[in-house]
């Protein structure tokens, strides 16, 4: 089983230096899912303070990732075959949070949800769905 530690290092290790420059901070991680949050800073602000969306559609995929890791047990790299992310009103606030589960699981492909929500606020900004390819079924 993952922790919160052990993912914050994995998320450090193998994510790309844009994602990190979001901040991401992993809140969470079990079997259920993964909640992780990013702080509302100018570099991810448009006007008004508004959150811009490659940020928060980028905060979905890796939150589902690691929801993966959480249900597989083990970090293992999966591809995003599938992302939709749906804006449901401005974010705004201190930060944003992610909550992410996985909702079904087969041999190779895993299919995610999360719901976004401003900070601290709690209110619904976003939502997303994602398929996963896990090229290494038997690692989870």
């Amino acid at each position: 089983m993952l922790d919160t530690a052990t993912a914050q290092s994995l998320l450090a290790e193998n994510f790309a230096p844009w994602v990190q420059a979001l901040d991401i901070t992993v809140e969470r991680i079990d079997a259920e899912g993964a909640a992780l949050g990013i702080p509302v800073t100018d570099d991810i602000a448009r006007v008004g303070g508004i959150v811009c969306g490659q940020a928060l559609a980028t905060l979905a995929d890796t939150s589902m990732v690691f929801a993966a890791a959480g249900h597989l047990g083990v970090f293992t790299p999966v591809a995003t075959t599938n992302l939709e992310t749906r804006f449901l009103t401005a974010a705004r606030g201190t930060r944003v949070l992610c909550e992410a589960q996985v909702i079904r699981a087969g041999r190779a492909l895993l299919f995610a949800e999360a719901r976004l929500s401003a900070q601290p606020s709690g209110k619904p900004v976003a939502a997303a769905s994602a398929t996963f390819y896990n090229p290494q079924p038997d690692r989870g």
